[in-house]
């Protein structure tokens, strides 16, 4: 999938990454600044839940509890500075959980990531829209 977007179709845009998965472990690449939090919290609102998402930039992980769709980990890896941090909270117990998992910054703890992820590639395009490449696993 490959499809250019505005801010205003992220609703959309959502729905059709959790139609396209194939995988739970759901990794975005994208400069700073270029939606991938925003993004992963209207993906978060599509799978059930009421509670408003935040980026979990400090806490490194942050839980959520939808009826419909169990548990789904929102995760930032962008200030830690060794994978032996990823490690410590526990990474590999999230990350087998079969829950959903939302990834930013996985190139800081790439030999960590599980083998069938989706990987969603963000860009900004001159006009200020934006556009998503999703790689299934």
């Amino acid at each position: 999938m490959q499809k250019k977007y505005t801010l205003e179709q992220i609703p959309e845009i959502a729905k059709e990454i959790i139609a396209a998965c194939n995988s739970k472990s759901v990794l975005f690449y994208a400069e700073m600044g270029l939606g991938k939090t925003t993004l992963i919290k209207e993906l978060v609102k599509q799978l059930g839940i009421d509670d408003v998402a935040s980026s979990p930039t400090f806490s490194l992980v942050n839980e959520y509890f939808s009826e419909k769709n169990g548990t789904i980990y929102h995760f930032d890896f962008y200030r830690i500075e060794k994978e032996e941090e990823a490690y410590d909270i526990g990474i590999e117990d999230y990350f087998y959980s079969d829950a959903w998992c939302f990834i930013e910054w996985p190139s800081i703890i790439e030999n960590l990531l599980p083998l069938d992820c989706v990987k969603i590639y963000l860009s900004l395009n001159e006009d200020n829209t934006r556009t998503i490449r999703l790689e299934k696993a």
